[in-house]
């Protein structure tokens, strides 16, 4: 399992993601996903499953300590009054005194950055978590959030072999933070893709394999697959025996010319 250290933070780069898990299938999941030898856990306010994620973790045979859980306040709560309270109720779904990664899940217009970023670090100083970031925020927008001083680890962001995010991804290292992948399968469209499934044939690895091993060769990202299948699963996470090579790497960076963007919500930024 490959691991990627930032700002003292060590984070397995292959997490389990839980996007559209209602709780008891979040609960099965994340137990068997931990059984499978996952350590990276990704929930959200907003998911509505971050009870059956903590119920998970509270039974499963791994150690908290050993478990990197992450979750994210909604774009609802970012102002003063909702902020921490909804952090509480996080934490008490999740059965946990502190998650190792708080994210703003959205910014919100109506909320300036300052605010909620001040927020979120009072979060971290009251111990609630870790670790703190940001998720779907643009390079105009990271430079507020940096600007406030905030020591933010990831932004937790589209990534695909069907979007370019070099700007982005550029800015990212650039600040030494990592670039966290959601949607990391282009939501299943990565099949059929002859390129990946080209590379795949070489290997014995089917298109999802290879794009997620596309992932782990890039510096600083890590990438949150989710599903809802344990055989998907656990295929997800068999992709440490073998490795692209410069040019397969080249030849999947060559689909971000599509540039296919499948998240952009009522209440997105402007993208760059």
């Amino acid at each position: 399992m490959k691991e990627i250290t930032v700002k003292g933070a060590t984070i397995p780069a292959l997490g389990f993601g839980t996007f559209q898990l209602d709780n008891d299938t979040a609960y099965t999941m994340v137990k068997a996903a931990l059984d499978a030898g996952y350590r990276h856990i990704d929930t959200a306010q907003m998911y509505k499953n971050e009870e059956g994620v903590g119920r998970a973790i509270a039974e499963a045979d791994v150690p908290r300590e050993e478990i990197f859980l992450t979750t994210k306040v909604w774009h609802e709560k970012l102002s003063k009054e909702h902020f921490l309270p909804s952090v509480e109720e996080s934490l008490r779904k999740l059965k946990t005194d502190q998650v190792d990664l708080l994210l703003i899940h959205w910014p919100n217009a109506d909320v300036p950055v300052e605010e909620y970023i001040g927020e979120l670090m009072k979060a971290q100083e009251k111990g609630y978590a870790k670790y703190i970031g940001v998720s779907n925020h643009t390079t105009a927008l990271l430079d507020r959030v940096l600007a406030t001083g905030a020591d933010i680890i990831t932004n937790q962001v589209e990534y695909h072999p069907f979007i370019n995010q070099d700007k982005l991804y550029n800015y990212l290292r650039q600040h030494s933070l990592t670039l966290t992948a959601y949607s990391p399968i282009a939501q299943g469209n990565v099949m059929g893709n002859d390129t990946l499934k080209g590379i795949g044939e070489k290997y014995g690895k089917n298109e999802v394999q290879v794009t997620l091993r596309w992932m782990m060769q890039q510096d600083g990202v890590l990438a949150i697959p989710r599903s809802s299948k344990e055989s998907h699963m656990k295929s997800n996470f068999d992709i440490f025996d073998f490795e692209l090579t410069q040019d397969e790497m080249k030849q999947v960076d060559a689909l971000k010319q599509e540039n296919r963007r499948l998240i952009s919500p009522p209440w997105a930024p402007d993208w760059d």
